[in-house]
């Protein structure tokens, strides 16, 4: 009995902050706590306490001189990673149907998730072959081509932090830490990113990095498909040309000044 209490309350608590975020958005540059109270027909006590939780969290700011409050910067970095992402995807929706085409391959878009890579963005082999949507997928940083193409450029930070922990092994071909790292740069050097059979055997991939205007790596866009066709024992021919022109375009279109492959 106590658990479905405790969630009900939790939902409520959910709800009351949001309709508090919602007046602030909708009223005056800044509101009180009696104002909102009155308002949304809350406890004072109440509209304080989930007041305070969310200036703990950013969501909401007090002003100095008048103690009424208004929304927060911690909004804003919601908001922009919302766009952000949505505007990868948009971006990066001819692009990858071009690539499928010239390369007769699956296309992948991803962005890192912690320890995985989140397809946002698919793109089907041009055929008449049964295919499943893999929009939502998460996909192994350490072995995928996606993954790889985005942790070479990320923070040493998130890079030791990946290495420092126990990297479950999928296949025989899977690498460790100390191979890993070791791939990093080469990646960093022909800014192209390459996985045979490490995740599934006979499939294997090639990506690139995305860059924003700020020239972080905010993704990676890649083909994926049968290893003797994709990575017989290289790269097939055209693939890398194709992939890195694909990642240059959307990188140009998101505003990054150039793109850091190895001439």
């Amino acid at each position: 009995m106590n658990e479905p209490r405790a969630t009900g309350k939790t939902i409520q608590s959910v709800d009351r902050a949001a309709r508090i975020l919602k007046a602030l958005a909708g009223g005056p540059r800044r509101l009180g706590v009696s104002q909102l109270a009155d308002q949304l027909g809350l406890p004072r006590p109440t509209v304080h306490g989930l007041l305070q939780t969310l200036q703990q969290h950013g969501f909401v700011e007090q002003d100095r001189d008048s103690d009424k409050y208004q929304l927060g910067a911690g909004l804003l970095q919601l908001g922009n990673s919302y766009l952000d992402l949505n505007e990868l995807r948009g971006r990066s929706i001819v692009h990858a149907e071009r690539l499928a085409v010239r390369s007769n391959a699956a296309v992948r878009v991803g962005v890192m998730h912690g320890a995985s890579v989140v397809v946002v963005h698919h793109a089907f082999r041009p055929d008449t072959t049964l295919q499943i949507l893999e929009v939502g997928a998460q996909l192994p940083v350490h072995a995928s081509a996606l993954g790889k193409a985005i942790l070479a450029y990320a923070a040493p930070d998130v890079v030791d932090d990946l290495l420092g922990s126990e990297l479950p092994p999928l296949t025989a071909r899977t690498l460790r830490a100390a191979g890993l790292r070791r791939e990093l740069e080469s990646i960093r050097e022909r800014g192209v990113a390459r996985e045979r059979d490490e995740a599934v055997l006979g499939e294997s991939s090639v990506a690139a990095p995305i860059f924003d205007h700020a020239m972080q790596a905010v993704g990676a866009i890649g083909v994926v498909g049968d290893t003797e066709r994709i990575i017989p024992r290289s790269p097939a021919r055209g693939i890398t040309a194709a992939v890195t022109e694909a990642a240059r375009g959307v990188s140009r279109e998101l505003g990054a000044r150039r793109w850091p492959a190895a001439e």
